[in-house]
């Protein structure tokens, strides 16, 4: 606390009240303290890039950075989602530019890939066999014997389209389509305010684009139609073949399933991978037809 005050006094601001958020502090519900995360180079380059939809800073110093307080406007979460996923377009569409790759780093996303779908392959052939030597299966056990051919088709799928991706590729300029991307995205980090703004840069960094849409369907899949938001998304920002291709395996490639003694908990993870594989195919079918190889 002493070090909050610090940050306070120089900025002449008399606290009245503080509270706890998380790891972070409210001040008069006005201004929020945070652990200084050392993201200056991203914000600069926003700024430069004109992209300031970000709380403003007031201070920072090694420790703790002091920023404007923003309450969200209540709001339908669907009309909330399409706002978020317009300002993400305009996120990536701002900050885009090519970046010189050597081939070593396509082939090691490929390579990872591929020893990810041999090690799930592996993984759930040893677990089914398990299962199978057994004269009664538990709750658990009986769901996953019931999908795992889903499982292993999104396995063999995830396999299939990481050699297409690696062979579009290959064929295409040494050249990586990079953004800043935030790296965190959920409704939580989206705030309407005055104005749009995303908050919690903490993890942000240049890379692909297609992450911040993979972790952002990772943690809403089950709540929203992807279909219209890629869409939206895309009225801003057109994928590129190879980067919707990338996203489709993202989205297919299956979770390990680790098992222990709760079966309750074990077959509300097993449907949530379920249902994940399930709606991943059905937008993945609805969305758009697979690139072809010799674009």
């Amino acid at each position: 606390m002493i070090e909050i005050k610090d940050i306070l006094k120089r900025n002449n601001i008399k606290a009245h009240t503080y509270r706890k958020l998380g790891n972070n502090v409210i001040i008069d519900d006005k201004y929020i303290v945070k652990k200084n995360k050392n993201k200056d180079d991203i914000l600069n380059y926003l700024n430069n890039r004109n992209f300031n939809y970000y709380p403003k800073i007031f201070d920072k110093d090694s420790d703790y950075e002091l920023l404007e307080y923003l309450t969200d406007t209540n709001m339908p979460k669907e009309q909330k989602m399409n706002d978020l996923i317009k300002l993400v377009s305009l996120l990536h569409s701002k900050t885009t530019y090519y970046k010189e790759v050597d081939e070593a780093d396509f082939k090691k996303l490929y390579e990872d890939l591929l020893n990810n779908c041999e090690y799930l392959e592996e993984y759930y052939t040893d677990l089914i066999t398990i299962i199978e030597t057994k004269v009664f299966f538990s709750p658990s056990e009986n769901l996953l014997a019931l999908n795992i051919t889903l499982i292993f088709d999104s396995i063999n799928y995830c396999r299939e389209m990481t050699k297409k991706w690696y062979e579009i590729i290959s064929k295409k300029t040494h050249k990586m389509r990079v953004s800043v991307i935030h790296n965190n995205l959920s409704l939580d980090n989206y705030i309407k305010n005055n104005r749009d703004y995303l908050t919690n840069w903490d993890k942000s960094k240049i890379d692909i684009p297609i992450f911040d849409l993979y972790k952002l369907y990772i943690r809403n899949y089950n709540d929203f139609d992807f279909f219209d938001i890629l869409r939206l998304y895309e009225k801003e920002y057109p994928l590129k073949d190879e980067e919707l291709l990338l996203f489709y395996i993202l989205i297919s490639m299956p979770n390990r399933i680790e098992f222990n003694t709760n079966n309750y908990e074990m077959c509300n993870r097993i449907e949530k991978e379920i249902d994940k594989l399930l709606k991943s195919s059905e937008l993945i079918t609805n969305y758009k037809k697979l690139p072809e190889t010799s674009k």
